[in-house]
Formats: structure tokens, sequence, C-alpha cells
């Protein structure tokens, strides 16, 4: 019967802080913990509290490194089955997430959602020092070394050093001369 639902589109049971609608009291229940901030489902290893035992055992293999999805093209291993089937996009050569405003394609969501900010120039990483925006977190650390003076990426071959591991490439062309 709360299968059933699925199909008709009725939600009997309906969370009285949000209004989000289940087919089964039980989901509700859960569900509900998001509100109350009840995580009855502790990680032994770290204390981390999950709302769903079944959030605590993926968890779990954080601590005990086990990846049981494995890509059958690469051997690369996964702790999501969900992952896995995303990687194998690399393999398969799938893009089905796709920019409208240049066309270029990508295997996740995500991936284009960041990568659209390019086109609407929306910056939703800033500095509270300086108020400077950029579109990526790794580009909030790269500035970082304006402020610090500090150059983590050094050429081994002359130690000059540089804020970002690029700049560092495009250098060492001088000593490989291509």
């Amino acid at each position: 019967m709360a299968h059933q639902r699925v199909h008709t589109g009725e939600w009997p049971f309906t969370c009285s802080d949000c209004g989000k609608g289940f087919t089964q009291s039980s989901n509700l229940k859960v569900h509900q913990r998001v509100h109350t901030g009840e995580k009855p489902f502790p990680c032994s290893d770290c204390g981390k509290g999950f709302t769903r035992s079944s959030h605590l055992k993926v968890h779990q293999r954080v601590h005990t490194g086990d990846r049981p999805f494995t890509c059958s093209d690469c051997g690369k291993g996964f702790k999501l089955f969900a992952h896995l089937l995303t990687h194998q996009r690399v393999h398969t050569g799938e893009w089905p997430f796709t920019c409208s405003d240049c066309g270029k394609g990508f295997t996740q969501s995500s991936q284009l959602k960041v990568h659209q900010r390019i086109h609407t120039g929306v910056r939703v990483f800033s500095r509270s020092d300086c108020g400077e925006g950029f579109t990526k977190s790794s580009a909030v650390l790269r500035h970082q070394s304006v402020h610090t003076g500090e150059r983590p990426f050094t050429c081994s071959d002359c130690g000059k050093g540089f804020t970002c591991s690029s700049q560092l490439l495009k250098h060492q062309s001088v000593h490989t001369r291509e």
C-alpha cells in the first residue's frame, strides 16, 4: 500500500514544521529528526551522530577505508554505489549535464552549477578582510597568498616560488625550453 502512494501522489503524513509530505509514518518520524536535531546513531570511532543507521554505516567507511563498489574498467573503489555510477561516465564518455551558455558538458550536476558561475559572474566565496569575491573556494585559498606573501609552489631547478601550481608549471618551461 505504501509503495502505491508513490504512483498515486498521495502523501498522507505531513511534517508540521516544514510541510513536507511522506508516504509512510516511519519516514516522517526519521525526517522530524532534522528539526529536533536528534541523532540517535553515533559513530563509535569519532562520535559523529546520524539520523539514520544506514547513514552511520556509510560514514564508518571513512574509518575502515572500505570501498565496496569497484569500477570494472579501472578498478577504482567507491564508498557509495551512486559515486561508482557517476565515475563510470568517465569511461563511457557520457556528459549528461550541458551548459546552455557554452555547450560544455559535465558528468555531474554540481560541476555544471560551479561552471555556470563563470557566465553569471556570481561569486559565492569572499574574503572578509578585503571583500574580494570568487567563484570557487580554491580561488579564495590561492588569493590568500596576496595578503600573506606565501609562495608554496617552488621550482626545483631554481628555487623561485609561486602562488599556484599553474604558475609554476608555466615557469618550468623556461628550464625545459618548451
